[in-house]
């Protein structure tokens, strides 16, 4: 079982134990107004995909590796940080990094820290190579914690997704593996 810790943050992978605070934080509807297609609505759909979840979680195989993090002091849930594996290659893993966290945690630099642990863990003991990401250009936050962790801006797509009744634009991100060890290599 994958534990991290940073200075403020616990990141652990999910247990049976938190499967009502999956839930919560996945139907909360600030929370997940910029993923919509993964908001969960009933607690039947989350137990669905809780399972699932920690069914993954034993494969040789895995898909997901997603964190519940949590402050180190309260224990109290921040949100999830985490990535989809969608190819393997020859180089490593190309994975599809993503994050969401509870409005009362924002601008605190939770995610930021979060996902700098993640992305750590994903190059040095994952054998991730390519990790990508994006936003919404509106969702301004998000964009500055991908900047803030190093990642590349790659595409800006106007007009290229429907959002709460009207096209917006995208903006992609990504990060190699040797870009992390250069950004990293002076720590």
């Amino acid at each position: 079982m994958t534990k991290m810790v940073t200075d403020r943050l616990i990141l652990r992978e999910y247990k049976e134990i938190d499967r009502d605070a999956y839930f919560k934080l996945k139907s909360d509807r600030d929370t997940m107004y910029y993923l919509q297609d993964i908001q969960l609505s009933s607690q039947a759909e989350a137990d669905e995909d809780f399972a699932n979840v920690l069914k993954d979680m034993k494969e040789q195989d895995r898909k997901f590796y997603f964190f519940h993090v949590e402050l180190k002091e309260t224990k109290e849930q921040v949100g999830s940080v985490g990535y989809t594996v969608v190819d393997h290659t020859p180089l490593g893993k190309i994975v599809h990094v993503g994050y969401f966290s509870y409005p009362q945690f924002w601008n605190n630099g939770y995610i930021t820290e979060a996902l700098k642990k993640v992305l750590e863990y994903a190059f040095t003991q994952n054998h991730v190579y390519r990790v990508t990401t994006g936003c919404l250009a509106e969702n301004i936050g998000s964009e500055k914690v991908m900047k803030k962790c190093g990642l590349i801006k790659e595409a800006e797509h106007v007009d290229w997704e429907w959002h709460d009744g009207k096209m917006k634009t995208r903006l992609e991100y990504r990060m190699l593996k040797h870009e992390w060890e250069r950004m990293n290599s002076n720590r």
